[in-house]
């Protein structure tokens, strides 16, 4: 996002930068796309290359299911049992190659830490409250956090809460806001509908030098690998760079309105590699004295549209509640059910809180999606005289 530093690091990086012992602190450069992203430079108290032992625990590849007959699908996530902690709670519903997609329902916190060296991640906290511990720093969520976690970032989880809900978006590209409110050196910009000072990065960082068995679950080429360290993994005594764990609120993104209803990229939050990721939060509707709140019909022709909803009452749809996930597939026309676009008329704001997704390539489901479909969604467009 923007340059940050905490801790103690050298003058000038690549030079000597020595403990009170004399002995060297061991720098590492982290970075994306060979040194020519964004990257951060740490400093360790051991050698990050230590590993004691390591295990091949299994695939972690998702695997899709047929996606059968075209037609828009509605989800009922809220009866996923808890259970585990955030990364084994975790059930992917649907994705493609460049993101999946699905949710968390976690009843405590990780007595391991965990590496994904394949994807960023953004874990949307619906409910539940805790802190993502990394080499980094702390970075404490509460609801309506986007929690984003950059590739191979080392972290676990605490809860402070008996429980978590998250719905979680794994993409196998970095992910920043989008280009459109950031000037040429990387600044958001004054129409942008946040700003740095939004952005929550590590602010304490814990520097720990214990020794003994430490585990550490790393992703990397869809399979799962045990490692044992004989130290800590966040034994960082300091870094500075661009590169880092961060949090920001859905409560402060700052909607785009006008005089007549906007299209969906006014709400968009992050970008990734042939995906888009918007928030959909309280605002006033349009003012034009003609305006219809409600948005117009639409094909989706480059893109399938996934939405979470998460709170209020969300004005173009019926049957969907709290927890709910729809799938608008492109090739298929969607907008407002029988009546939603006249009832729309007249209001004066909406109170609803969703996360979307718009992918440039097809999801496809997994059995775990199938299982709490909600097969009687395509209908829901039928009623009255098709008018």
């Amino acid at each position: 996002m923007y340059y940050h530093q905490i801790g103690q690091v050298a003058r000038k990086r690549h030079t000597q930068f020595r403990k009170l012992d004399g002995s060297l602190y061991r720098e590492e450069v982290m970075g994306l796309e060979g040194f020519h992203g964004i990257e951060s430079i740490l400093y360790h108290h051991f050698l990050p290359p230590r590993v004691v032992s390591s295990e091949l625990i299994g695939s972690a590849g998702v695997k899709y299911t047929d996606f059968g007959p075209l037609r828009h699908r509605a989800l009922a996530t809220a009866p996923l049992p808890p259970g585990g902690d955030p990364v084994s709670a975790r059930c992917v519903l649907m994705g493609n190659n460049d993101v999946t997609l699905g949710v968390s329902r976690a009843s405590k916190g990780m007595d391991y830490f965990y590496r994904n060296a394949q994807a960023y991640e953004v874990w949307f906290v619906h409910e539940g409250k805790g802190t993502l511990r990394t080499q980094f720093g702390l970075v404490p969520f509460v609801d309506g956090d986007y929690v984003v976690i950059p590739f191979g970032t080392t972290w676990k989880m605490d809860l402070d809460t008996p429980e978590a809900r998250f719905f979680v978006i794994e993409s196998n590209s970095q992910i920043s806001p989008p280009k459109r409110y950031r000037n040429e050196f990387g600044q958001m910009l004054e129409h942008a509908p946040f700003c740095e000072r939004d952005v929550r990065p590590p602010r304490e960082l814990e520097t720990h030098t214990e020794r003994g068995e430490f585990e550490v679950r790393v992703k990397a080429r869809d399979t799962l690998t045990r490692h044992i360290l004989d130290y800590h993994p966040h034994d960082v005594v300091g870094w500075d760079g661009y590169l880092y764990p961060y949090a920001i609120s859905i409560h402060d993104f700052e909607p785009i309105t006008g005089r007549v209803h906007q299209p969906p990229p006014v709400h968009q939050m992050f970008q990734g590699h042939n995906f888009v990721i918007c928030s959909f939060v309280p605002r006033l509707f349009d003012y034009h004295p003609q305006g219809i709140p409600a948005p117009y019909n639409h094909s989706n022709v480059n893109s399938d549209e996934m939405i979470y909803y998460c709170d209020g009452n969300f004005m173009s749809r019926k049957g969907i509640e709290k927890y709910d996930i729809t799938l608008h597939p492109s090739g298929l026309p969607h907008g407002p059910q029988p009546g939603a676009t006249e009832a729309s008329i007249g209001a004066k704001e909406t109170a609803e809180l969703a996360v979307m997704v718009d992918t440039f390539h097809p999801l496809h489901l997994t059995n775990a999606a199938l299982n709490v479909e909600k097969p009687e969604y395509q209908d829901s467009w039928l009623a009255g005289n098709g008018l």
